[in-house]
């Protein structure tokens, strides 16, 4: 294989080149969802129970909230009017949906009467057009001006659509500089890293373009997915190019070198896409299909950069071979000599340290503070200090959309009665208490009835103070959940907070699930590659208490920490820098073959550090940078978490590891098949 591929180098290079250009058009095809509600299951009852009031009903839930500054009632009705004319707004909601303002407002209930008008502001909540989230928003902003303020669900999206684009540009800005002055410090060439970031580029934008096959992709894998696939898979490239480097000292003709540099690293190519590929694959089986959308992408990523490594960096490299050479530098990081002695000695005080923060960190990580949605926004952003002001003035506003079978209006009566009476509630909206219950629906309008009543349900508006999420939030749907269960058997519950909810009941069973199969694969990869028993157990337990540590700070820090990330992230951290031990391991194999194992693990150590400090850098930069850049709280999350594993999971393999593999030297010849270690001591 590798003599064709040298021998048809042109033609490969040209139909690489072509496949791209037709991905990066394909790529522009592609439409991003930004609406996380998408990626539940179809079974999650808040989905269901959305399915059927959009058959049943015309209107949605609320999904934005605005306040408008010192306004008279009338005013306010004229601009619920304005509100209510923009194309995209619908269901809009104020004081005239909760009483009558004909009669006087002092004489209403002053709960409800502040739940909409207070201290001359009016509140206003309504819907907005699912898809069409950022023109509607720039038209209300445009009516509302400077003074007034909007929130909501909705506003979130918007702004989410806004800074895709923008942020990542400013991503890719940040981190293509710092990849190539990373490379260039570990290379003896100018021209080495632009080979480097051509190979793994070219599969990167090839796997955005097949995208195409798919329709669209969440705003979670339009922003990590090329970044981190560039990450995790530049080492194939680094790995194939060092080689052929190497052999160049020892061969005459390029493609000797070549050849031979392809067959001598496709083993540790193959091992460390292989490690990767199973990790993600686990992201798949996720039930929220946000973790599927990501790992999908994600595997076909490592499989196109495993591709354009092993076949078009090869004929791209001999074609322009002579670059190389021309470009050729001195080495500007001196070689780590005698960092292998230094790190034996530290072996027993690294077992103690790790073995001491393991089980905390285990602990630990499993006790953090979840936000199953976005967050909330930056403060220094409109929609951050806009949501300030209405929490101010009005308070935490969530509202909750219930659905009972239609008929029994005595009953109704007495559910809204009850909810009203349920902590956090602060007004419930129905045709009972809005219109009245003795007052037969055949005698009212249908522009008021159809508000409230289809042909087979009942619409509720549960009005609550809490959160769209945490124990208050989630205690209350549990709380209407038990009251409406004492009315009716069949009945469905929808909003914001409902559907987090549902979030975190499917997320909280996929983390069980994606990592037993991360673990359980990648172990299987570590079992056939080493033919060993005892060198996955030591590299799983390595990475893993890597994972363990790094997500275990937010709790011992206090701060939440963005549930998706999390998942994300103690996936990918383990698929992607179990690479780091993998090399560090099979190198130490080799050498304890023929020295004892304190020489080996020296040896080792003095060679493999350059290579792991690389990789761990440029993985380490990615995860920060997507950090910094990204104003979505999820990405900033994935991006924090990412970049501090690599740096734990740079530690845990460079002290950690030699440590394992010194003191169990022994147990791990026993439990490895033709270990065939020197006898020297």
């Amino acid at each position: 294989m590798a003599a064709k591929i040298i021998k048809y180098k042109k033609s490969i290079v040209i139909a690489f080149m072509i496949l791209t250009l037709i991905s990066i058009f394909a790529s522009f095809t592609v439409s991003v969802n930004y609406n996380m509600v998408d990626y539940l299951p179809e079974d999650a009852p808040s989905t269901e129970a959305m399915d059927v009031m959009e058959q049943e009903f015309e209107g949605s839930v609320a999904n934005t909230r605005v306040m408008i500054q010192d306004v008279t009632v009338q005013e306010a009705l004229v601009m619920k009017e304005k509100l209510a004319a923009i194309d995209g707004v619908s269901d809009v909601t104020w004081l005239d949906d909760a009483i009558d303002i004909k009669t006087p407002i002092e004489m209403a209930d002053q709960d409800t009467v502040e739940t909409y008008y207070k201290n001359d502001n009016a509140l206003f909540t309504f819907s907005i057009r699912e898809g069409d989230e950022v023109p509607i928003t720039d038209d209300i902003y445009e009516l509302i001006g400077d003074d007034n303020a909007m929130s909501g669900d909705a506003l979130d999206t918007a702004n989410s659509q806004k800074m895709a684009g923008s942020e990542s540009l400013n991503a890719a800005a940040l981190l293509v500089p710092i990849i190539i002055i990373i490379l260039v410090l570990s290379t003896t060439s100018w021209a080495e890293p632009i080979f480097f970031l051509t190979a793994i580029g070219v599969s990167v934008l090839i796997n955005m373009g097949t995208n195409f096959f798919l329709g669209e992709v969440s705003f979670v894998t339009q922003s990590v997915a090329p970044i981190l696939q560039l990450a995790v898979s530049l080492d194939y490239a680094i790995f194939l190019l060092h080689s052929f480097q190497d052999y160049r000292k020892q061969e005459e003709y390029p493609h000797v070198a070549m050849r031979r540099a392809m067959k001598r690293s496709f083993p540790a190519i193959a091992a460390s896409a292989s490690t990767t590929f199973f990790g993600f694959i686990a992201l798949t089986f996720m039930n929220f299909e946000i973790g599927s959308d990501l790992g999908l992408n994600l595997v076909k990523g490592i499989v196109l950069s495993f591709i354009s490594v092993m076949i078009f960096l090869p004929a791209l490299t001999l074609l322009l071979y002579k670059w190389i050479d021309k470009t050729q530098h001195k080495q500007f990081i001196p070689s780590f000599r005698n960092v292998g002695s230094k790190v034996a000695k530290l072996r027993i005080p690294s077992l103690v340290i790790v073995f001491l923060l393991i089980v905390p960190a285990f602990l630990g990580q499993g006790q953090t503070n979840f936000i199953y949605g976005v967050g909330e926004q930056p403060e220094n952003t409109r929609a951050g200090s806009d949501a300030i002001k209405i929490e101010e003035n009005f308070g935490k506003f969530t509202p909750m959309v219930l659905l009972v079978p239609k008929g029994d209006v005595a009953k109704e009566e007495e559910l809204v009665q009850q909810l009203e009476n349920l902590d956090h509630v602060s007004s419930v909206l129905a045709y009972v208490n809005a219109v009245s219950a003795a007052i037969p629906s055949e005698y009212i309008d249908e522009s008021v009835t159809e508000q409230f009543y289809s042909e087979n349900y009942s619409r509720i508006i549960v009005n609550t103070n809490t959160k769209n999420e945490g124990e208050e939030a989630f205690g209350l749907i549990e709380s209407t959940q038990d009251t409406v269960e004492t009315y009716y058997d069949d009945f469905y519950l929808l909003g914001e907070s409902v559907t987090l909810y549902d979030m975190k009941n499917v997320v909280q069973k996929d983390n069980t699930v994606v990592n037993l199969l991360t673990v359980i694969t990648i172990a299987i990869v570590l079992l056939v590659t080493f033919k060993s028993i005892s060198f996955p157990v030591v590299l799983l337990l390595t990475i893993q208490s890597a994972v363990w540590i790094n997500l275990s700070i937010p709790y011992f820090t206090g701060t939440s920490l963005v549930y998706v990330g999390y998942l994300i992230v103690s996936t990918v951290q383990l698929a992607a820098t179990v690479d780091y031990g993998i090399l560090l391991t099979e190198a130490f194999k080799e050498n304890r073959k023929e020295m004892s194992a304190l020489n080996a693990m020296k040896k080792t150590v003095d060679e493999k550090l350059f290579s792991i400090l690389i990789s761990a850098s440029i993985l380490s930069s990615v995860g920060f940078i997507l950090s910094w850049t990204s104003s979505n709280p999820i990405v900033s999350s994935i991006g924090l978490l990412l970049g501090r594993g690599a740096l734990l999971a740079f530690l845990m393999v460079v002290l950690f590891l030699p440590a394992m593999l010194l003191v169990f030297d022994k147990v791990i010849e026993k439990t490895t098949w033709k270990a065939n270690y020197s006898k020297e001591k």
